[in-house]
């Protein structure tokens, strides 16, 4: 029996496919899309019956962004003549934007940069874990000693380690700054972050970085150049110290043990840096995400969102 049914047509209904395909017409295009998806979601747009990713003529994305930048440069300083920072790029910017757009006509070289960046954002993670257990430590020997200070009549047995438990939590919180933005570990609007797609995410990452973060991030960098280097001794004057010992002349902690805070304060434009240099390796990924390359982008993912109680 089973062999006389080999090589049988199979019976094909034509009324009931032709009702079929007119329910799918008057429904749209979703329905047939998820037919030949075969019903997966993957998260992306076009698993939910979205346009398909653009491709920006196969432009990253950070190049659109730096040609407007010089484009409105360019309109500043001449036709308008504004004095502000966009109409008065120094050398150094203009040099950043026009190599910012060489990069983004090769998209390979920027995921390389990305891979770069982001191993920087690996050393800095380790740094800031060694830092976590030396505040623990820190922060033990001073609740044991607490105790056995009346022995020796002091109320404190080493001061100079309360004011290094203090500056090694604030320089792991500083060298940390860019591992947190890497691996998505700042805080986010989860139950509303969660169920957008990865190109909206992409989206969305993208133009409130490259509008927002990018540009306070540059601002506070330039802020915190002058106050750097008066942390480290440079007069009001503009001039450093004479001689070597240049420590001398930082300010010292109000804690006991009265250990330098100079360093400490110099830190501050380290961890901006570091904070610019990720947001560049995430408006990178992100732009990947945007162009539809996953392989090259990346998304990071809530494993449950944040319920609101």
């Amino acid at each position: 029996m089973a062999d006389a049914d080999v090589g049988r047509e199979p019976f094909v209904d034509e009324e009931l496919t032709e009702e079929v395909d007119d329910t799918l017409d008057e429904l749209g295009p979703e329905p047939r899309d998820h037919l030949h998806t075969g019903g997966v979601d993957d998260g992306t747009d076009h698993a939910r019956g979205g346009p398909p990713p653009l491709s920006f003529f196969g432009v990253h994305p950070i190049g659109w962004v730096a040609g407007l930048v010089l484009v409105l440069a360019v309109l500043s300083s001449t036709v308008l003549d504004i004095e502000y920072q966009i109409g008065a790029f120094g050398w150094g910017l203009w040099t950043f934007f026009v190599v910012a757009l060489a990069l983004s006509l090769r998209p390979a070289i920027l995921h390389h940069i990305r891979l770069w960046i982001e191993r920087v954002g690996t050393v800095t993670k380790t740094i800031a874990w060694i830092l976590a257990w030396a505040v623990f430590g820190f922060q033990l020997f001073n609740v044991v000693t607490r105790y056995g200070n009346d022995l020796v009549e002091q109320d404190i047995l080493l001061g100079e380690v309360v004011s290094l438990a203090a500056q090694s939590f604030a320089l792991m919180f500083l060298l940390g700054i860019n591992y947190g933005v890497r691996d998505g570990v700042n805080p986010r609007i989860d139950f509303w972050w969660a169920n957008f797609s990865n190109r909206t995410k992409a989206w969305l990452d993208f133009v409130l970085h490259a509008a927002l973060l990018v540009p306070f991030t540059w601002m506070a960098i330039r802020i915190l150049q002058p106050y750097a280097a008066t942390s480290l001794g440079r007069k009001f004057n503009g001039e450093w110290p004479e001689g070597h010992r240049v420590w001398r002349t930082w300010e010292q902690s109000t804690d006991a043990g009265q250990l330098p805070v100079g360093p400490i304060k110099a830190m501050i434009l380290v961890a901006f840096c570091l904070l610019a240099l990720q947001l560049v390796a995430e408006l990178i990924k992100t732009g990947f995400v945007m162009m539809g390359d996953d392989d090259r982008g990346d998304i990071k993912q809530s494993d449950a969102p944040q319920r609101i109680e």
